[in-house]
């Protein structure tokens, strides 16, 4: 290498051992509390939120006033997509576990049914005779197993993730300009948009009888952009090149759990029959193209609970309008009209 290829190579190492030198970011012995260096970041936990979390939140005093006991089973990935480098799935194994956490927001009276090992083990210790008594733990008793002692559930939620669609529509611009001269300088600029969308079906069923109470069929579609600029100039003998970019990706995963808190919010106010379409429960949605933003829900009920009311399995129509126009949506060019999302009862 030449005394001048050395010199323009020193100088760049010679600012990067001096920035990390003046930042101390790494020591060779630990702190006072037992750490080489201190993390980056500093963000705070926050709540896992949708854009149904509140109207969720809204249904809980209505559900208690009609208590139903419901299971969650399995929520699967039928998708089979995964990532291209093999280190996992494209979308989310814990779908069952947002049904469980929607629920929860809305209120319903839950019964574990998902993993019931523990619960399982603790009875093979107790029938064993090998857990003691809390209540006498030092007269050598054990814990009795009484007959009837475990609620069952009313109804339980299975389904699945069943679509994940990459580039339903995209968009993209390119350019370039700058002088004709050898060492004029250039510039590009560049950016695309994309749309996907993420698919869920769910269903509803009484756990006495095994009828299906509700179908529910989703889908939620997913934006993205990129964006990236660059120059490109000689000065005297030297020369640089500078690009930047940008790029964002609505979550897929935080799709997928809109998606199911959406479902569990209808399947909610559809067992539980809820008077005036949703009432003040639909006014948080702030969604217009959303069945529950005006208020209006596919079904009738009364004014006023009735305390004596027992929810029972219920039967559907199908909404011709949406199985005429089953793609309907799924681009601004497509005339939706007023196509529910669910049948009308």
């Amino acid at each position: 290498m030449t005394p001048r290829g050395r010199k323009h190579l020193l100088k760049p190492l010679v600012l990067i051992l001096a920035t990390l030198a003046l930042e101390g970011c790494i020591s060779p012995s630990a702190d006072s509390i037992g750490r080489y260096t201190a993390p980056i970041g500093g963000s705070p936990v926050i709540s896992n939120e949708t854009p149904y979390s509140t109207a969720l939140r809204c249904m809980s005093s209505i559900v208690g006033q009609h208590p139903v006991r419901i299971a969650v089973g399995q929520i699967a990935d039928y998708t089979g997509k995964i990532e291209a480098d093999g280190s996992g799935r494209k979308v989310t194994a814990g779908a069952a576990l947002m049904a469980m956490t929607a629920l929860s927001k809305s209120g319903v009276h839950m019964v574990e049914r998902f993993d019931t090992s523990v619960a399982e083990m603790e009875l093979k210790y107790a029938n064993n005779k090998l857990i003691g008594d809390d209540k006498n733990p030092n007269d050598g008793d054990f814990r009795k197993i009484i007959a009837g002692s475990i609620p069952g559930s009313d109804y339980y939620i299975v389904g699945g993730i069943t679509e994940l669609n990459f580039n339903i529509r995209s968009e993209n611009a390119s350019g370039t300009g700058g002088g004709t001269a050898t060492n004029a300088t250039t510039g590009t600029l560049g950016g695309n948009v994309y749309v996907m969308n993420v698919g869920l079906d769910m269903r509803l069923v009484n756990t006495n009888t095994l009828e299906v109470a509700d179908v529910i069929s989703y889908q939620k579609q997913i934006i993205g952009h990129q964006i990236s600029a660059g120059v490109f100039d000689f000065m005297g003998t030297n020369f640089f090149d500078l690009s930047a970019g940008e790029s964002a990706l609505e979550p897929i995963q935080l799709a997928v759990r809109s998606v199911i808190e959406r479902a569990v919010l209808e399947m909610v106010t559809r067992i539980y029959r809820v008077p005036g379409g949703g009432g003040v429960c639909a006014s948080p949605l702030n969604t217009a193209a959303d069945p529950l933003g005006d208020r209006r829900m596919p079904y009738q009920a009364s004014n006023q609970p009735n305390p004596a009311y027992r929810p029972t399995a219920y039967s559907t129509e199908n909404n011709n309008d949406s199985r005429q126009n089953p793609y309907g949506g799924y681009s601004s060019g497509d005339a939706v009209g007023d196509v529910r999302l669910r049948g009308r009862y």
